[in-house]
C-alpha cells in the first residue's frame, strides 16, 4: 500500500516521517478490519445458503486486498447506502457467479 508521491516519505525529520507512516498504518488497519468483517459475513452467508466452506481453507484467506477501496479522495454519493438490518452494506455477488 502506498500513497501520494509513489509511497515515498519525503519528510525531513524523523518525527514527521513517523507521523506520516502512522497515518498510513491506520489506513491499512481500517482496510483490514473492513475486509475481515465482510469476509466473515460472506462465509456466514455461504454456510447459511447450504454451501460447504471448510474451516481448513479459511487459513488461506487474507484480508489484505484493497483494490475495492477508493484511495483517491474522489467520492460520489448520490443517495445514502442501503444497509441491512444489522447496519451493514449488502454483499455484492459478481454476475458470473449468479446462477440463472
Amino acid at each position: 500500500m502506498c500513497f501520494h508521491r509513489l509511497g515515498r516519505l519525503r519528510d525531513r525529520t524523523l518525527e514527521s516521517q513517523q507521523h506520516r507512516a502512522s497515518g498510513l498504518n491506520l489506513v491499512v488497519a481500517a482496510i483490514i478490519l473492513w475486509n475481515t468483517v465482510y469476509m466473515e459475513r460472506v462465509i456466514r452467508g455461504l454456510r447459511a445458503a447450504g454451501d460447504e466452506v471448510p474451516d481448513e481453507l479459511l487459513a488461506y484467506l487474507a484480508p489484505l486486498g484493497w483494490q475495492h477501496i477508493n484511495l483517491t479522495g474522489d467520492y460520489l454519493w448520490t443517495e445514502p447506502p442501503r444497509l441491512d438490518d444489522e447496519g451493514f452494506r449488502p454483499i455484492r455477488v459478481p454476475a458470473e457467479l449468479l446462477v440463472a
